[in-house]
């Protein structure tokens, strides 16, 4: 791999690590279905009259715009709004490798190795951990749990994308940067319809005439540095490399998360949930790397 191309993955992986602390921070002047609805309008508008549309049926765009952009952000953002920590989020998530998999071998009819399923049980042990674990205040013994459902629906949501996108891969191939700008028109109206429902018409207005530069901020590093650059970028790199090369990058990105969270919001891991992060990781990484243990075996033989 290319010197240019390692720093513009490394790029992509600390924007999506440090995109937890960029929700949080928004979160604090708007309520999370607004906050989602802009951000994906700003990754709509301006750029729909200069990317070309995608040759997609609509029903896989809307299928994709549902699940990856709107299922997604809609249970990330409220999860972190009703109190998971933004690195913690940021490692949760990673579950949607999992959920991945089964989709991907139910609907797609693609097989499971050991390591898959081996991981997916080893990271399943350090979730439960993970919710049982006290954190680091002695005010609160565990995280809060409905918030660690709504990021695992989050990954659920996020998963079912993936396999929207493969179908669309194989069938209707187009660019990445096209897909993503056109799809992303397709949460902005069930964001703003759940606004209004949840929020009210009185918090919406108050919170566009008040909205602070801290928000504004967040907006743009969410729909520009996150969105479009994070996306358009990693799908290059997809295309140039081999996956095996690209795809075990984004481990570092609850890495990036946990760090930028601890020093930019002070959040800190107790032992329990430090311990309970690494058996995720651990299936994490056995997921990833798992297949390559028996050509090593036969390598050595």
């Amino acid at each position: 791999m290319r010197l240019t191309d390692r720093i513009l993955a490394l790029a992509v992986v600390v924007a999506w690590g440090i995109n937890f602390v960029v929700i949080k921070v928004g979160l604090h002047g708007m309520p999370p279905f607004l906050l989602a609805g802009l951000r994906f309008a700003l990754v709509a508008f301006p750029a729909v009259f200069f990317v070309k549309r995608p040759a997609v049926p609509f029903k896989w765009l809307l299928a994709y715009g549902m699940t990856i952009s709107f299922g997604q952000f809609a249970f990330l953002f409220l999860g972190i709004k009703l109190g998971m920590p933004a690195g913690i989020a940021s490692l949760v998530l990673q579950a949607q490798a999992f959920f991945t998999m089964v989709f991907a071998a139910l609907l797609l009819a693609e097989k499971l190795k050991w390591n898959h399923v081996a991981g997916m049980l080893i990271a399943g042990v350090g979730m439960v951990l993970l919710a049982k674990a006290g954190t680091a205040s002695p005010d609160a013994q565990a995280l809060p749990l409905v918030p660690l459902l709504l990021i695992l629906a989050a990954a659920l949501s996020w998963s079912l994308g993936n396999v929207t996108n493969k179908v669309i891969a194989q069938k209707h191939p187009t660019s990445v940067m096209s897909l993503v700008v056109w799809s992303a028109l397709i949460p902005v109206v069930p964001f703003f319809a759940c606004s209004w429902l949840v929020d009210g018409p009185d918090v919406i207005l108050d919170s566009l005439e008040n909205i602070s530069t801290q928000t504004v901020l967040s907006l743009v590093y969410l729909s520009l540095l996150a969105t479009l650059f994070g996306y358009g970028v990693w799908g290059q790199l997809l295309k140039r490399y081999e996956t095996w090369r690209i795809a075990p990058l984004s481990l570092l990105v609850p890495v990036v998360g946990l760090i930028s969270a601890n020093l930019l919001l002070g959040e800190t891991l107790s032992a329990a949930q430090a311990a309970s992060a690494l058996v995720v990781v651990a299936g994490l990484l056995l997921n990833m790397f798992g297949g390559f243990i028996p050509r090593l075996r036969t390598a050595r033989g």
